[in-house]
């Protein structure tokens, strides 16, 4: 124990001197003898070093980022962080980022005890092009990963996408003894640079470099060198109900506020709200699209023949458009071929699709507006300014009456005014081109709801059977019709069910507002129930929406449990048993309720003459739960865990 916390120490006092990039290829021998982090005693690995440095090229403003890292690999769970990935984008002029310089060596001793050093091949180094619409792929994976071993490597990423610089992540999935991120910035560019995170600097420190950079019309320009670090870096754990991880990871981010060109005028790029309303307005796939209404002004004639009140129209446009496109799964705010083009081909991207769901909804005299925002796995939104680079979609936002309902018709199943939950990030901007954009709350209009009924009848011989009536709305109404959808005939998705409940059989079924996607989803089953043991027969009516396993594990949460939407669960079952039989024991009842009326947990069991009544009900209020409040959530699911484990059990009288 005391020689790890020594070779920690030993290795700190080095790295807190290191103001460059570190030797490559000439790992340490106190980072040979490491055998844990002792910081982390559960970590697979560890970064030993971490360096990267940034600066604009003179010759062509390209960005030039290097990267640097060794790793200590203790085990095999972290053989995979000798797989890496350098994602590049490569914009939509097909113009972009390049990779250079890779190289890479791991370290390991064979079986004699002597070092071995195997150095990466350019063979087997790999690009592949299809990783998305914008982006390449640069693969390689580290040779002779092994326990014990160290693994290093370098390369260098040039860009001509310097609105962001390069952005730098201290925490990522493996702790980090040290990491340092150094950036080279002329006067002539001016950026915003943020701090996301819990954790703070070891060291943040700038100095100033005379006439560094010259640009276009040979001048010269002064340059700041800033330099960011952080020390013993603990992993970042993601755990379920979170938007996305870099919205919490311990990083670095820059955006371009303004920069001079070679004539020595200077743009801004930190706009006002002001500035992008009337971008967005005169933006070809854009505000010029929304001024295509004529085109569907007679089909959504049509489409709303009959219907004399706004809802009505709104509704019928909204299931038409959902039932005419066939959505590509692309995100996007503008739309990439046009509102005519996309509608032609019956195929298109949100934003192709929600365009037009705006411009036919104003066609036939509704008010209808652009909704952007930023989904939950894209990041959380600057507040501060706008970024209009932060922003991957739109909805459609309309106002009928005193209400105003969001929608995205990509969804055939989703119904009217009910966002998906990709879209329910914090908030989104109204773009209301006749007067000032404004924020709009992004929240889940219906809740996640479940309600079983049993009506049950124990025979002589313990079985029991009756009827088991599901009702579902909300977003759990969606979560089942796109489960149905999932299979080709109900039929299939009934045995499926069937062959899921253990012990349990069902006889026939019923499904009724399958396709009233305004209604709850209701599921009607006659079953039967065998789970007679030795004159005991056990009765379980959570079956149906069993938590097996507490979603919240870690001992502590440093960023928020986010639902998207709050939930409401009840079961009551009423039980009628033969005289023969007996109940063991009535469960206790069960009364919790978590903090600032954030959710309760209910349940109760009572028995009147020969029949059973259990009513249960589980319910958060809240979409969002502070880290503060995790364990406070976290005991409520164990307590939840424990209620729905609870057997009633009878046996027969002696």
């Amino acid at each position: 124990m005391k020689k790890n916390l020594l070779l920690i120490a030993i290795l700190f006092c080095c790295l807190s001197t290191f103001a460059q990039d570190f030797p490559y290829g000439k790992p340490t021998s106190e980072e040979f003898e490491l055998v844990k982090y002792l910081k982390d005693t559960s970590a697979n690995a560890v970064v030993l070093r971490e360096f990267g440095d940034a600066y604009i090229q003179e010759s062509n403003g390209h960005l030039i980022f290097n990267y640097h890292v060794r790793i200590k690999i203790f085990n095999s769970k972290a053989f995979n962080q000798g797989d890496v990935q350098i994602l590049l984008y490569k914009g939509s002029s097909r113009e972009g980022e390049i990779t250079s310089e890779i190289k890479g060596l791991t370290f390991y001793y064979d079986q004699n005890k002597n070092m071995i050093t195997s150095e990466l091949s350019p063979k087997q180094i790999f690009t592949e092009t299809d990783a998305g619409k914008y982006h390449d792929l640069k693969k390689f994976a580290m040779p002779n990963v092994s326990d014990g071993c160290i693994i290093e490597y370098k390369y260098s990423i040039e860009s001509p996408f310097i609105r962001t610089y390069r952005n730098w992540d201290f925490q990522t999935s493996i702790p980090k003894i040290y990491s340092e991120f150094r950036a080279s910035i002329p006067a002539v560019y001016d950026y915003n640079v943020s701090l996301r995170g819990a954790h703070k600097l070891s060291k943040n420190s700038g100095e100033l470099m005379k006439e560094c950079y010259t640009f276009g019309n040979g001048s010269k320009a002064d340059c700041s060198r800033l330099t960011y670090a952080m020390s013993d870096i603990p992993a970042f754990v993601e755990e379920k109900y979170m938007t996305a991880p870099s919205n919490f990871k311990s990083a670095l981010y820059f955006n371009l506020s303004k920069y001079m060109d070679n004539m020595g005028v200077t743009h801004k790029l930190a706009m006002e709200w002001k500035d992008v309303d009337k971008d967005l307005k005169d933006e070809e796939y854009f505000g010029k699209q929304l001024k295509k209404k004529d085109f569907f002004k007679d089909k959504m004639t049509e489409v709303t023949a009959g219907k004399s009140e706004p809802v009505d129209k709104a509704k019928a446009i909204y299931s038409f458009f959902q039932s005419w496109y066939n959505w590509n799964d692309y995100y996007g705010k503008y739309s990439d071929q046009g509102i005519k083009k996309a509608f032609e081909s019956h195929s298109g991207s949100s934003a192709d699709i929600n365009l037009s769901l705006i411009a036919a909804m104003n066609s036939v005299g509704l008010s209808a507006e652009p909704v952007i925002l930023s989904t939950r796995s894209n990041g959380a939104l600057n507040n501060l300014f706008p970024v209009l680079s932060d922003f991957d979609y739109v909805v459609c936002g309309i106002k009928i009456n005193d209400a105003t309902y969001l929608l995205d018709a990509t969804d055939p199943l989703l119904p009217f005014g009910l966002l998906p939950l990709r879209c329910i990030n914090d908030k989104g901007r109204l773009m209301s081109f006749d007067k000032p954009s404004s924020w709009l709350d992004l929240k889940a209009s219906e809740k996640e709801s479940n309600f079983v009924v049993f009506n049950m009848t124990m025979d002589e011989q313990g079985k029991t059977s009756g009827k088991m009536e599901i009702v579902s709305s909300g977003y759990e109404s969606y979560n089942k019709r796109k489960s149905i959808k999932g299979f080709n005939t109900i039929n299939e998705y009934v045995e499926n069910l069937d062959e899921s409940l253990a012990k349990v059989k069902i006889l026939n079924s019923d499904i009724s507002n399958l396709k009233e996607l305004d209604l709850p989803l209701t599921e009607t089953f006659n079953i039967e129930i065998n789970s007679m043991n030795n004159d005991l027969v056990h009765i379980n009516p959570y079956f149906m929406d069993l938590i097996k396993e507490n979603p919240f594990k870690l001992r502590e949460r440093t960023y928020p449990v986010d639902l998207g939407a709050g939930s409401d669960n009840r079961v009551v079952m009423e039980l009628t048993f033969p005289d023969k039989f007996e109940l063991v024991e009535i469960p206790k009842p069960v009364a919790i309720s978590l903090p600032d009326n954030g959710g309760r947990l209910l349940s109760q069991a009572t028995l009147l003459q020969n029949k059973l009544i259990v009513t249960y009900k589980m319910e958060l209020t809240k979409a969002i739960y502070t880290s503060q409040e995790y364990q406070y959530l976290k005991e409520f699911f164990n307590k939840v865990i424990q209620t729905q484990q609870t057997d009633y059990i009878f046996r027969k009288k002696a």
